[in-house]
């Protein structure tokens, strides 16, 4: 039995996904057992737990034999930071005695040792905490979501504006979010010495000119790219409603893909599902 947190968000749901394709048994977590219907309808078991509920969780984990941890992101209108590092030692509590033998955690990309830089450093600290406890832990780092371009994709099609935080020009590691349940999936199931970091990452690299084209593809009309300053990175934030404190972290993350800094990577293994695929499967459905 795997048991998966977050398994109804687009990675934990893929990563659930790939499970069940391959014969597996798979519990899901949620907070509402209501999100998870159609993996419920696929053969997966559902968990009604909060992740901030050790005892809980514990009792979940205990249910399997491996586990598939995503720290799921906190509410912008708050203290994101704060929050998801909560989350972190809510989980970490929750593996103590819990029998497992084996866990799989989503990362990402250029996450390093610091303060308020959103997933980057969270997710850090999650990492080295993994290392240090006796259960085996795998890491993969994905690269940025190719999903998070979805959710401007209705006012793209009004206006045929892409707002772009990051240069138009500016080649990205990206990844669809079915990419990296795969890469978890396998990962969950193989021996448990498969330790460490991996990286994940699309087929190509990719801009926020190539994200234009592929929706002006879709909608069949011209799509320019907006780029926002790096300067105005934060009073944007601020504009769609997200916390002071969340808006330094978020830009602090921009600002850090934008130099370079999370995408140097040697080695990755390369996902199959491009951008133009990614986004044609998701404005078309």
């Amino acid at each position: 039995m795997f048991v998966i947190l977050g398994g109804t968000g687009q990675v934990g749901s893929a990563t659930a996904r790939a499970l069940l394709n391959a014969g597996q048994e798979v519990t899901v977590v949620t907070r509402d057992e209501d999100h998870g219907a159609d993996l419920k309808a696929s053969g997966a078991k559902m968990a009604v737990a909060d992740i901030r509920d050790t005892d809980a969780m514990r009792a979940v984990f205990r249910t399997g034999r491996r586990a598939f941890l995503l720290n799921p992101p906190a509410d912008p209108s708050g203290n994101t930071d704060a929050e998801e590092r909560a989350n972190v030692a809510a989980i970490l509590s929750a593996l103590e005695g819990s029998g497992l033998e084996k866990v799989v955690a989503a990362s990402t990309y250029g996450a390093f040792e610091g303060e308020r830089c959103g997933d980057l450093t969270v997710l850090h600290e999650l990492e080295q905490a993994l290392m240090d406890q006796p259960i085996p832990a795998a890491i993969n780092r994905g690269a940025y979501y190719m999903s998070n371009w979805v959710g401007v994709a209705q006012g793209v099609a009004e206006s045929g504006i892409l707002p772009s935080f990051f240069p138009a020009d500016l080649s990205l590691p990206m990844v669809a979010p079915a990419d990296l349940g795969e890469a978890a999936a396998r990962r969950l199931m193989t021996k448990t010495d498969d330790t460490g970091i991996e990286h994940v990452e699309g087929p190509a690299r990719y801009s926020a000119r190539d994200v234009a084209a592929a929706f002006a593809a879709v909608m069949g009309r011209c799509v320019d790219v907006q780029e926002i300053p790096p300067e105005a990175l934060e009073e944007t934030f601020l504009q769609f409603g997200f916390s002071e404190e969340a808006a330094a972290s978020y830009a602090c993350m921009t600002r850090w893909v934008i130099d370079g800094k999370s995408d140097s990577v040697a080695t990755f293994r390369k996902g199959a599902i491009s951008l133009e695929a990614y986004i044609i499967s998701v404005l078309s459905g």
